[in-house]
């Protein structure tokens, strides 16, 4: 077969091979494909108990999770609108820092005159990190200087006080006013 061609060897190939037992296929089977086993009956209600246990699973926890949110913020935040607002004092023992958050020069040592004036102790002036700023407000620490801060506020003329640990220093009983545009556009 040296010079048989393509042709020549499949000619003498046999074209069909004997029966086997793998040739014989169960009809209980259905198969579909090679390899394929039934769908078992209520497989699709399976599918759809899991899927709705854990739909209902991350509905609940995203409620609860809201619920929590909320109340955090309500906490914070709708609670301090609705109390009464804290009347304005003026407490000579508590150190007041002044700093000067616009580029208008000079602006926390006139603020600082004002306020002894009204009977504050200035604890020291400084320029903030920013120039930026645009409304003037009194930073508190505690609390109880709620009504402090407020006294400062108006001393100055302004209006925005908030309780925040940003400018707070363990030990010391003090208040930040951080002066902005507003103010330097009065003075």
């Amino acid at each position: 077969m040296a010079g048989a061609t393509y042709a020549d060897t499949r000619k003498s190939m046999p074209t069909s091979y004997p029966r086997d037992r793998f040739d014989d296929i169960p009809q209980d089977l259905a198969r579909v494909g090679a390899h394929r086993a039934p769908v078992p009956p209520r497989r699709g209600f399976v599918v759809l108990a899991w899927a709705a246990l854990a739909t209902g699973v991350l509905v609940t926890a995203g409620v609860l999770g809201l619920n929590a949110i909320e109340s955090r913020v309500s906490a914070t935040g709708t609670t301090a609108a609705t109390r009464a607002a804290p009347v304005p004092t003026v407490d000579p023992q508590i150190d007041v820092v002044v700093l000067n958050a616009t580029s208008t020069t000079g602006l926390a040592k006139s603020a600082s005159t004002t306020l002894k004036q009204a009977g504050w102790r200035i604890g020291s002036l400084a320029n903030a990190n920013s120039t930026s700023v645009t409304r003037t407000t009194v930073y508190y620490a505690k609390s109880g200087d709620a009504g402090a801060a407020a006294g400062l506020a108006k001393s100055l003329g302004v209006t925005r006080t908030l309780q925040s640990e940003r400018f707070a220093v363990p030990g010391q009983d003090r208040l930040t006013v951080v002066l902005g545009a507003d103010y330097a556009a009065k003075h």
